[in-house]
């Protein structure tokens, strides 16, 4: 199964993939596992060693200057117009040669286009140069102790003083915050609006600005993540991105930006995944059990399916389909399967699994941190049970689930609470 592409399309695959044989480095391409699975345990020292190497920056000097970074940002604001089809086709070159593609992080995919679509001529000229050069590194303060999945009840304060804003408050769950040197705040400045109102967005710097960074310890012994504390951190007032109180809307900006650019290269790092892990199985012995022979086939048919439901999601963007609550199935469907995959991963080990014999002292064997850290994977982006309403409301045209403090309100009908 794949998808028919017309000529021009056909052309922009040809005229990347000469590009990318005559500029990689030849080194590059063995420097590590540009493409393991996000959380899947790889390790994030070795990637740190890669992206230092002399390959690696001669690589971004060439992309960037070729204008392949950030290239699905618009002609006008640094980038190079790339639609979603262009953006799939150019993610599968790169992973057929080898090499990574240059990314901004939460730069490029989530603050750049809020900024794009809600901020002012001023501050895309300001801060998304920046972006793409790589002197801006963001990480993301949204997420707060004890709010769960309820975004709008954030208790971070931003105070104007002046023309600055001032913010108080604690962020958690921060990916990649002991490598940035921004991020992007959701506070609260005015306590006196509904909540999903008097919220603002704000760009703050983290470098000598009364933030403290905080690693969280996971259970795999790794901080992947931090917890922030911002005590009377200042940005000026032209940080604000879509004006005061009305940072809510560009929240959602950020978080509905994924549009399928790697639709049909998902699947593949699960795919290496999954090979690696039957190897495994061949050296223990373990490929002779029937019962792992047959989840092991079980892993293999849910890898197809994510190949099978990228290519479909490309095919709708091929004819100009947006997606919709399509991204909340993409999103259920690996967090749960690479869930069930780290249990599977433990049971090819055996009772080895126990005693850790494929691990070092001061780390967790490979497996072992695939089944502790592909958990997160249900709750990171959007939790299982919200992905799951997502689609029961959004798709299936299901009643919304009842809101604590709902009962005794007049009665909506299901459809026009779909409308909300």
């Amino acid at each position: 199964m794949r998808v028919e592409l017309n000529p021009e399309l056909d052309n922009f695959r040809a005229e990347i993939s000469d590009w990318i044989a005559a500029n990689r480095p030849p080194e590059l391409v063995g420097l590590t596992d540009w493409y393991a699975p996000l959380m899947a345990g790889s390790d994030r020292r070795s990637l740190d060693t890669a992206e230092a190497h002399t390959a690696y920056r001669t690589w971004e000097e060439r992309m960037l200057g070729a204008g392949l970074i950030c290239p699905q940002w618009p002609n006008e604001v640094g980038g190079r117009g790339l639609g979603a089809v262009e953006m799939a086709i150019f993610h599968e070159e790169l992973h057929r040669a080898g090499v990574p593609r240059i990314t901004r992080g939460m730069g490029e995919a989530l603050v750049g286009p809020s900024i794009i679509i809600h901020g002012s001529p001023e501050q895309q000229a300001w801060f998304l140069p920046r972006i793409i050069a790589g002197s801006d590194r963001y990480c993301q303060g949204f997420s707060e102790p004890g709010r769960g999945s309820d975004l709008a009840g954030v208790e971070t304060i931003g105070v104007i003083d002046g023309d600055e804003i001032v913010i108080t408050g604690q962020k958690v769950w921060t990916s990649g915050a002991t490598r940035a040197n921004m991020i992007f705040v959701l506070c609260r400045t005015n306590a006196g609006a509904p909540k999903h109102r008097g919220l603002s967005y704000v760009l703050v710097p983290m470098i000598d600005n009364q933030v403290e960074i905080r690693p969280i310890r996971q259970l795999s012994g790794k901080s992947a993540f931090c917890e922030e504390f911002l005590d009377g951190a200042r940005a000026p007032l032209f940080n604000v991105i879509g004006g005061i109180d009305n940072g809510w809307r560009v929240a959602m900006t950020t978080l509905g930006n994924e549009r399928g650019g790697r639709a049909t290269v998902a699947h593949l790092s699960y795919e290496r995944e999954l090979w690696d892990l039957v190897e495994t199985a061949r050296k223990n012995g373990r490929d002779d059990d029937p019962l792992i022979r047959q989840r092991l086939a079980w892993a293999y048919s849910q890898v197809q399916l994510m190949r099978f439901s990228g290519l479909r999601m490309l095919a709708g963007l091929l004819k100009q389909k947006e997606p919709g609550p399509e991204a909340s199935i993409t999103k259920l469907f690996w967090s749960e399967y690479h869930r069930s995959f780290g249990e599977l991963a433990l049971d090819v080990l055996g009772t080895s699994a126990l005693a850790g014999d494929d691990a070092s002292r001061d780390s967790l064997g490979r497996w072992h941190e695939v089944f502790l850290l592909s958990r997160g994977g249900t709750i990171y982006s959007g939790t299982s049970e919200i992905q799951r309403n997502i689609i029961a409301e959004r798709a299936l045209g299901l009643p919304r689930e009842p809101v604590p403090g709902e009962e005794g309100r007049a009665t909506t009908s299901s459809s026009a609470r779909g409308r909300q």
